[in-house]
């Protein structure tokens, strides 16, 4: 009984202490939370954001969010977190939904965690962030997405290649950071990289490093292959030109060798050059393998235990370029918390069902129009032979 009553009252403490830092379902009065910058107004290419649920989506009124407007501009926007917060010795979760719903060929759809001091009428691409997380496309080469923390004033990616969603449909970004130097990075609640922050971004510097001190024995013999000192040039190689004279050109018949020239055929490359001879290659025998470097302790190296730790975050925002406009960001969520990141998710599933269920409608009611479609011209073939029937009658 005793054990039960503990087991209650520490589950009770663990919903106590759970933290939603923020969270944005972009309602009506969304302007009155977000600042749009002012960075690239100047030079005409500040893009206008509005809301919008898109062509396929589950509740028209829920599922309207931040929408970019116009193709080729710039949209730097941010809102304040109520309270500054450190995620020391906590987990970190990040969580929103993206939809590109114009297919979108380049840009982005990354959002960023910042700190206090910022001048959100000012963000732009140089304002200090935390971390930098979403989706990045441009083209067929880039579909990634970014994973960035900043550590001492720079920015380290991710060495990982992580893939991003690049359709037109709803998807859902989860970032999480906890405090063992650990990341996971989800697409719809599904695991797609892990890994160690320590390992996987150049935060610290590497423990071992190349030995300064050595150096590649002058005698060292790397050369796999080596030509073979016995094979000969065969005799008459060299004599066997490049280009002859094309044996099937004729002289042109209005061709005058006084006003013209003797005239000569053509040159055409020959069937029977072989080329530059060389000779050919065999195993070294001499070879030793390839040398290796010998790596020695980095004096300079400095472990770090807290570098997932951000002690000053102030604001959300997004910071992005795109060529074809047209994104939906929606259902944001800061917290410390994965029950409560899991629950908020539960909007974009119910977003994602409809948008599937409103497309197959949509699908079915185009196959219905069609089937519906018979030709005027075209008769059955009942009635070809009713009429053929009828004229033998006659």
């Amino acid at each position: 009984m005793k054990s039960s009553v503990v087991a209650v009252l520490f589950g009770m403490l663990a919903i106590a202490t759970a933290t939603v830092y923020f969270q944005e379902q972009f309602d009506d009065n969304w302007e009155s939370r977000w600042v749009k910058s002012k960075s690239k107004e100047s030079e005409g290419t500040q893009g206008t954001w509005d809301l919008s649920h898109g062509k396929y989506y589950n509740d028209a009124q829920k599922d309207k969010g931040l929408h970019t407007t116009t193709d080729a501009r710039f949209y730097q926007i941010t809102a304040e977190i109520p309270h500054k917060f450190s995620n020391r010795d906590k987990d970190l979760i990040i969580q929103y939904s993206v939809k590109h719903e114009q297919r979108i060929d380049c840009g982005g759809g990354y959002i960023k965690l910042l700190p206090s001091g910022l001048n959100q009428e000012t963000f732009n691409g140089d304002s200090t962030y935390n971390i930098m997380f979403g989706p990045d496309i441009c083209g067929s080469s880039t579909k990634k997405t970014h994973v960035i923390f900043t550590n001492k004033g720079k920015n380290h990616l991710v060495k990982k290649d992580v893939k991003a969603e690049s359709d037109e449909w709803t998807h859902l970004y989860t970032l999480v950071v906890k405090p063992d130097n650990t990341y996971k990075v989800f697409i719809d609640q599904k695991e797609i990289s892990s890994g160690s922050l320590k390992e996987d971004f150049d935060i610290l510097l590497p423990k071992q490093i190349k030995d300064p001190n050595a150096k590649k024995p002058s005698d060292w013999v790397d050369a796999k292959q080596i030509p073979d000192p016995t094979d000969v040039k065969p005799e008459g190689w060299d004599d066997i030109p490049a280009e002859i004279a094309d044996p099937d050109a004729k002289k042109p018949s209005d061709w005058d060798d006084e006003l013209d020239g003797e005239w000569e055929p053509p040159m055409i490359d020959n069937p029977e050059y072989k080329g530059e001879w060389a000779p050919k290659m065999i195993e070294n025998p001499a070879y030793k393998g390839e040398w290796i470097h010998p790596m020695i302790d980095n004096p300079d190296f400095v472990d770090d235990n807290s570098i997932y730790a951000f002690d000053d975050n102030k604001f959300v925002g997004f910071e992005i370029w795109q060529v074809k406009a047209g994104t939906i960001f929606d259902n944001i969520i800061v917290t410390d918390d994965q029950a409560e990141a899991d629950k908020f998710a539960e909007l974009t599933k119910a977003t994602q069902e409809g948008e599937k269920k409103m497309f197959d409608k949509e699908e079915e009611e185009k196959r219905a129009k069609e089937a519906e479609k018979v030709p005027e011209t075209e008769e059955t073939e009942d009635e070809h032979e009713g009429h053929d029937h009828d004229k033998d009658e006659l």
